[in-house]
């Protein structure tokens, strides 16, 4: 990588090449982060943006090789290498676009130095654009209800459109949070816009995400708060009673009961004549055109599909290939005979694992489901030996999404956590400083 990284330097004059500006690095690095709600096309654009100006301004000295951040690298190189014996060529070959900042982000930040300031700037910024974003839907949501009069455009999908996703932006939101959660001298407007982050996340109705955060919120004024012992287990009583009794009254306690009471009369009127349980999910050997899965049963048909195509077929150490185990999840839906969709609903069988873990081991294996657990350890390994509160929120934050989400099989996703994972994991100039003195 360094032979490559010096050839392509080589080839510029040297006296032509530019300096890199520690403050447009910073742009770029934010407006790849703000620009994973919109259009595709415009986190395509910063993200070219963000690898052209990092490579063409990186100096030769400031190139640095770290295992945490090859990792991601090592992953897209296990895809590409998919193809060889993918059951659907044509399928992980489209995917490997979607993956391709698992490559270069990366080798941006192999290539870039990054001062601590320049990491705090990054998350400032980031997190100020994602309290303007909350503050963006929450005024057009107002405006759809003095329209329709409908609530439902406060909460979940209908607050933020099902195509950015609730879950999603749930993800973008809470480490915003964590920023202002962490930050040690806070003023009015970052009491303001902690306050209205945490409501919004609470109204985007994502029970995963949300009781993550709460957890994390508590742990933080256990652990991290300069604040006395009393305050803090004060505060932690009192901020746990307030979030039940607010869970009791929202949309979260009916989504709740969905999960844990598939059978009401709701569910079944909403989706179907029969709604399975996790026992049925798991041990029923045919299902009907009108059974509903709820989220967390249907996780669990997934799980079972998943045990029955490793034993059924060789793939336990190379996988199907990337993309390519939607194949045989559609014959386990042919086979269980699981809803398979209409006009207006798609099919069981059409949904991928929905847990990064499974999907990783489907689709690359078990040397995939390492490099995946491998970056998980890491990351968490290294927030803590940093003692950064937001690092270790984020590691926490992705171990438990990656259970309910193929986060990284989306191009939102995988944006947006290759380039967090990339920035909490780089060693900063200051850190290298400090160890070249000694």
């Amino acid at each position: 990588m360094e032979t490559i990284f010096n050839s392509s330097k080589n080839a510029l004059p040297k006296s032509k090449r530019p300096v890199t500006n520690p403050k447009t690095l910073v742009f770029l690095a934010v407006a790849v982060l703000l620009t994973t709600p919109l259009n595709y096309a415009f986190g395509s654009i910063t993200v070219i943006l963000f690898t052209l100006y990092a490579l063409f301004t990186a100096k030769k000295e400031d190139f640095s090789f770290n295992i945490a951040l090859f990792m991601p690298v090592a992953l897209f190189l296990l895809m590409v290498a998919s193809l060889i014996w993918s059951i659907d060529f044509k399928s992980t070959l489209k995917a490997l676009s979607k993956e391709i900042p698992l490559l270069i982000i990366p080798v941006v930040f192999f290539v870039i130095r990054l001062w601590p300031k320049q990491q705090k700037d990054i998350l400032k910024f980031y997190s100020w654009g994602m309290f303007t974003y909350a503050l963006f839907y929450v005024i057009r949501a107002v405006i759809k209800y003095f329209e329709t009069g409908d609530t439902n455009v406060f909460f979940y999908h209908e607050l933020v459109t099902k195509d950015v996703n609730a879950i999603y932006v749930s993800v973008f939101m809470s480490v915003a949070l964590f920023y202002f959660v962490a930050k040690r001298t806070k003023r009015k407007f970052d009491y303001l816009a902690l306050a209205f982050l945490f409501v919004f996340i609470f109204l985007l109705s994502s029970k995963n995400i949300l009781l993550t955060d709460i957890l994390l919120i508590i742990l933080y004024f256990l652990f991290w708060s300069p604040v006395s012992k009393k305050t803090k287990w004060t505060f932690a009583v009192v901020f746990a009673t307030a979030i039940v009794i607010a869970g009791y009254f929202s949309k979260i306690k009916e989504r709740v009961e969905v999960e844990f009471k598939p059978d009401t009369e709701q569910a079944v009127q909403d989706m179907g004549t029969r709604a399975i349980t996790i026992a049925q999910a798991w041990n029923s050997e045919t299902f009907s055109q009108n059974d509903y899965f709820n989220g967390t049963s249907f996780r669990v048909y997934q799980i079972r599909i998943f045990t029955e195509m490793i034993q059924e077929d060789p793939v336990f150490f190379q996988g199907y290939g990337l993309n390519a185990s939607l194949v045989k999840v559609k014959e386990k839906g042919d086979e269980h005979n699981v809803f398979k969709g209409n006009e207006t609903h798609r099919g069981y069988n059409g949904l991928n694992f929905h847990n990064q873990y499974v999907e990783v081991f489907a689709d690359l294996g078990l040397f995939g489901f390492l490099i995946l657990i491998t970056m998980m350890l890491l990351n968490l390994k290294n927030g803590l030996s940093n003692k950064d509160f937001v690092h270790i929120a984020f590691a926490i934050l992705m171990i438990a999404l990656f259970l309910t989400e193929s986060f990284l099989w989306r191009q939102r996703g995988v944006v947006f956590f290759t380039l967090l994972y990339c920035l909490f994991n780089k060693e900063l100039y200051s850190s290298v400083i400090e160890k070249e003195k000694r």
